[in-house]
């Protein structure tokens, strides 16, 4: 699918706000409401656009505890990669899980209510995964820049 600078402008402006009306939309874009809301829709089935979501204050919710947790695996033994992928996935403490290179295998971000509830995700399940073999976590002290937008001009 090629996207056009009318489909960033579109993408840009639900990055924006995601329950912009198509009205709104098309104006954004200089469009008909019927043709906005025929290339959303299109965005949508193409997998370009993936989701919509709410963005919620953690600490609002009491979850003060914040690091990154970089993970090192014995080896890359195609089972513990298999097992640990899916045990991270299905953990709502691990909001981000990136393979990377490096000295670690993965780095995770982790949110938890507080300093207990994480040496918990520690002791109960990071540490008792198969083929871990070094855990190191860095807290974080301040967020200066999160977003959850992609760039969306041309590169």
């Amino acid at each position: 699918m090629d996207i056009t600078d009318r489909d960033r402008r579109l993408i840009q402006a639900l990055q924006q706000n995601s329950r912009a009306s198509i009205q709104d939309l098309a104006e954004v874009a200089t469009m008909s409401t019927s043709a906005c809301w025929r290339r959303v829709k299109q965005l949508e089935d193409e997998k370009v656009i993936l989701g919509y979501t709410t963005l919620v204050d953690a600490d609002a919710m009491s979850l003060t505890f914040s690091a990154i947790v970089h993970i090192t695996l014995a080896r890359q033994d195609k089972g513990h990669v298999e097992t640990f992928i899916s045990a991270v996935s299905r953990r709502a403490e691990v909001l981000e899980c990136f393979a990377t290179t490096g000295d670690a295998d993965y780095h995770l971000r982790v949110l938890c209510r507080d300093k207990d509830h994480y040496n918990d995700f520690l002791d109960h399940f990071l540490f008792n995964l198969p083929g871990v073999a070094h855990i190191r976590t860095n807290l974080i002290l301040k967020v200066i820049k999160m977003t959850t937008e992609v760039p969306i001009a041309k590169v």
